[in-house]
């Protein structure tokens, strides 16, 4: 792919796939990308997982899953034409297509909801805190810098009354976090990520770090200042040590794309999370918590392709 580019090379694959006159030479095997994250979280195996099953379902096509920043870096660089198709969290979407620049990500149209990303917070080892209201002036992981997990933690440090000028924020990535917990170099860190987490799992069980719920008051100013979290929880017995589930907050995540995106593409995309769950499922177990009915309730537009294939074909079963 040329970056910096309004034409997506997706489109280029359809084109050239129906555009050929008597005499040319069969279309070559072409390339796009598939925005993910860091190698620590879930985006980036189920990327991976559903990138493959997209180039299985578009002829001439390979899509490969790229390390990126997360969230917000997908959001910019989908809209800037430099990747086709892309993962983000639902507070980046929200903040960026009805935020002060939302001319930018004008193009931006939702593909497929994925799984709830949950709010993990995590204590050290050698800490004794039952509350992230004990974080202040103390060294946290806020996720990577741009990422929809330091968006998820500002707000959550925030509906704990306060921001990152009371903490030492530690801008690292999920594998970044469990190690520094595990090695007392940060007291707490707050992962935006579905469950069963590597970095989590890797965390709980070599390093002896635990996780701390959201309490109620917190919760109820979460929610009400940002109407895009629900109430959720981690269940018992996600993580070693978890006795009992833990409430906390959640985010929709959501596969999204531009406006010119190929419909071919946009169906695949929904297909494989249809009816190859099982397999997605084997990459990450999360996969299950997929609901494709939450197209029904997007907090953006859908692409054209994603509205008409819920209108004839939806979900084959509840919940699914």
């Amino acid at each position: 792919m040329v970056k910096n580019s309004r034409a997506p090379i997706l489109a280029l694959v359809i084109g050239l796939a129906a555009v050929c006159v008597a005499g040319c030479e069969a279309p070559t095997r072409q390339f796009a990308s598939l925005g993910t994250a860091g190698t620590g979280g879930i985006y980036y195996p189920l990327g991976g997982a559903l990138a493959r099953m997209i180039g299985e379902a578009v002829p001439d096509l390979q899509v490969t899953a790229e390390v990126t920043g997360g969230s917000v870096e997908n959001l910019n660089r989908v809209a800037a034409g430099e990747m086709d198709v892309a993962m983000a969290i639902g507070t980046t979407l929200v903040h960026g297509l009805q935020g002060d620049d939302a001319e930018r990500y004008a193009d931006i149209r939702i593909v497929a909801p994925l799984y709830p990303n949950v709010g993990h917070i995590l204590a050290a080892p050698n800490s004794d805190a039952t509350s992230l209201n004990e974080a202040a002036g103390l060294r946290v992981s806020i996720g990577a810098p741009g990422s929809g997990t330091e968006q998820m933690a500002r707000e959550i440090l925030a509906a704990h009354g306060m921001s990152v000028d009371d903490i030492q924020p530690q801008y690292l990535s999920f594998s970044e976090s469990a190690t520094a917990l595990r090695d007392g170099a940060i007291d707490f860190a707050i992962l935006s990520v579905g469950y069963p987490a590597a970095a989590v799992l890797e965390a709980t069980t070599t390093g002896g770090v635990r996780l701390l719920g959201i309490a109620p008051g917190p919760m109820s100013e979460l929610l009400r200042e940002w109407p895009y979290y629900v109430s959720s929880e981690i269940p018992a017995g996600a993580y070693p040590g978890m006795e009992s589930a833990l409430e906390t907050a959640a985010v929709l995540n959501w596969v999204f794309a531009r406006t010119d995106t190929p419909d071919t593409i946009v169906v695949a995309v929904l297909e494989a999370l249809r009816d190859r769950r099982d397999e997605l499922a084997r990459v990450n177990d999360v996969a299950r918590q997929i609901d494709l009915g939450a197209l029904e309730n997007s907090p953006l537009p859908l692409h054209e392709a994603a509205a008409e294939w819920l209108r004839t074909s939806g979900p084959a079963t509840p919940g699914t």
